[in-house]
C-alpha cells in the first residue's frame, strides 16, 4: 500500500506539473448540449486523483434530493453492476467485474490495475447474477439468491418472450425462462459472438431489445483510450451492434462511441439513446462524457475527434474523411464523470418519474483522473419534445465523503412501484429511491 500511495502521489504531482497551472473550471461548464470545451493539455502522465473505497458504515446512507427518500433494497452483494426488473416484479443484478484473463499491459496497465484496486473495483468477478424480491412493497428485499451462476462477466440482461438473454464479456448468451422461477440451471447457448479477449479492456457488454422485440442492441466498448494498441485491436469496438433475432445475424448500428454503456429507447420518438466514456489524458475538464441519440450508421468521432468534429491529434494516423463526418453528440455530462447507468422517464409513470417528468435518470460512477473530482452521484437531465434539454438536477448523492467514496453508482432501473433503483458496486447495496 504504502508503494502505491508513493506511486499515486508521485503520478499526480507530475500530471499537474504538466498541466497549465490555472485551476480547472467547475465541473458543470461541461454539461449540456454546448459544454465548454477547453484547449487540450499536454500531460506526461494521467491526473490519478482516486478516492479510497470505503464500505457505508451502518446506518449511513447516500442522500437523496428533497422531497425524496432512500432505503436499502439490498446489501451484502459481490460488486453489483447492472439491474433488470422482470414483469413479475423481482429484481435482478449482474455482480461482476473484469474477466480474469483481460491482458492490461504496459504503463497504463499498471496504472489501471493499482487505480481500480484502490477504487474498490480490483475484486474476482463472482461470474453471477442474483434474484431480489420484495414481496410486500416495502422497498427492501426479502428475498436474495442466486439467480444464474458461472457466467462470463455478465452485464446487461433482457427478457423477450420466454427467452432469458445475458451479455457477457465475449457473447450474449439465452436460457429459458419461466415466470416466477427463482434460479435458472439450465446451461446458456451462444446467441451472438461479441469482441472480447483475450484483450478486453471495456469489458461491460450493456443489451436492450428493439421496441417490437425482434432485435438485441448490445454496446461494445473500446479497447484503449486512443486506439494506442493499433486499430487493427478495435475491430468491431467502440460501437453499437444490433442483432436480429430471427436471422441471427448482427450487424454496427453506430460506431465511434468510445464505450457506450447505458442504452434505453426513448418511447416518445423511438430514438435509441446511450450514454459513453469518453477519453482521458487531455486534462481535468477534456473529453465530457454524453449522452446522445444514435443514428442508423453514425459515427461519432473516437478515437480520431470528439465532441463532433474536434481532432484529436495524438492518434496516428488521422483519418479526415471519417472527421469530416462525425457527429455531435446531444448532452454533454461532465468531464471524467464515467456515466454508466440510464433509464428514460416518458413522465408518465407514477411516483419519482412523475415528479421529475420526461428525461434521463444517470448513474455517474465517478472519476479517478481529475480534480477536482466528479460524478459519484444519479442525476436527471430533462428531455424536450426534441431530447435532452436543460440543467441536469441532481437525484442521489453523498457516495463521497471527502477522500472516500462510500459508493459508487452503476446501473439505474425505474421499477414498477415507481422508485429508483442504483446499484452500488462499491458499497456492495442496491439503493431504492422514491418521493417520501
Amino acid at each position: 500500500m504504502r508503494r502505491l500511495n508513493l506511486f499515486i502521489s508521485t503520478t499526480a504531482a507530475l500530471a499537474l506539473a504538466a498541466c497549465s497551472s490555472a485551476a480547472p473550471d467547475p465541473i458543470d461548464v461541461g454539461f449540456g448540449p454546448d459544454p465548454k470545451l477547453p484547449p487540450p493539455t499536454k500531460q506526461i502522465l494521467p491526473t490519478v486523483n482516486i478516492a479510497a473505497a470505503e464500505m457505508w458504515p451502518n446506518g449511513m446512507v447516500p442522500t437523496p434530493a428533497a422531497g425524496m427518500a432512500v432505503t436499502e433494497f439490498a446489501r451484502d452483494l459481490d460488486h453489483p453492476r447492472w439491474v433488470y426488473q422482470l414483469p413479475n416484479g423481482d429484481v435482478l443484478v449482474a455482480e461482476s467485474n473484469a474477466p480474469k484473463k483481460e491482458i492490461s499491459t504496459g504503463l497504463m496497465g499498471w496504472i489501471q490495475k493499482r487505480v481500480m484496486a484502490k477504487a474498490g473495483a480490483g475484486v474476482p468477478s463472482a461470474d453471477r447474477i442474483t434474484l431480489l424480491r420484495d414481496a410486500d412493497g416495502d422497498g427492501v428485499a426479502e428475498l436474495k439468491t442466486p439467480f444464474m451462476t458461472n457466467l462470463h462477466s455478465p452485464f446487461g440482461m433482457s427478457l423477450i418472450g420466454s427467452t432469458f438473454y445475458i451479455a457477457n464479456a465475449d457473447a450474449v448468451v439465452s436460457v429459458p425462462y419461466q415466470e416466477g422461477q427463482t434460479a435458472i440451471t439450465a446451461t446458456p447457448q451462444q446467441v451472438f459472438a461479441l469482441p472480447g479477449g483475450p484483450r478486453n479492456h471495456h469489458w461491460t457488454k450493456s443489451l436492450i431489445p428493439s421496441l417490437d422485440g425482434t432485435k438485441l442492441y448490445v454496446g461494445v466498448g473500446s479497447n484503449s483510450n486512443i486506439g494506442e494498441n493499433g486499430m487493427d485491436k478495435e475491430t468491431g469496438r467502440a460501437a453499437i451492434w444490433e442483432f436480429d433475432i430471427k436471422s441471427g445475424e448482427g450487424r454496427l448500428f453506430g460506431e465511434g462511441l468510445r464505450n457506450p454503456v447505458g442504452m434505453d429507447f426513448d418511447a416518445a420518438t423511438g430514438k435509441i439513446y446511450t450514454v459513453v466514456n469518453e477519453r482521458d489524458e487531455l486534462g481535468d475538464n477534456l473529453v465530457p462524457d454524453y449522452l446522445t441519440s444514435v443514428q442508423d450508421g453514425g459515427f461519432y468521432g473516437w478515437p480520431y475527434s470528439y465532441f463532433g468534429q474536434r481532432v484529436d491529434t495524438r492518434v496516428k494516423p488521422q483519418r479526415p474523411d471519417l472527421v469530416a463526418n462525425a457527429i455531435k453528440p446531444d448532452y454533454a455530462l461532465g468531464s471524467h464523470t464515467a456515466s454508466l447507468g440510464l433509464d428514460i422517464s416518458d413522465g408518465r409513470q407514477t411516483g419519482i418519474a412523475a415528479l421529475y417528468g420526461r428525461g434521463a435518470f444517470i448513474g455517474q460512477h465517478g472519476s479517478w483522473n481529475r480534480k477536482p473530482r466528479s460524478g459519484y452521484k444519479v442525476i436527471f437531465v430533462p428531455f424536450d419534445q426534441n431530447g435532452p434539454a436543460g440543467d441536469p438536477r441532481d437525484v442521489l448523492t453523498g457516495f463521497l465523503d471527502g477522500d472516500i467514496a462510500r459508493g459508487r453508482p452503476v446501473g439505474v432501473i425505474l421499477d414498477q412501484s415507481g422508485g429508483l433503483l442504483v446499484a452500488d458496486d462499491v458499497g456492495n447495496r442496491i439503493w431504492r429511491v422514491a418521493p417520501k
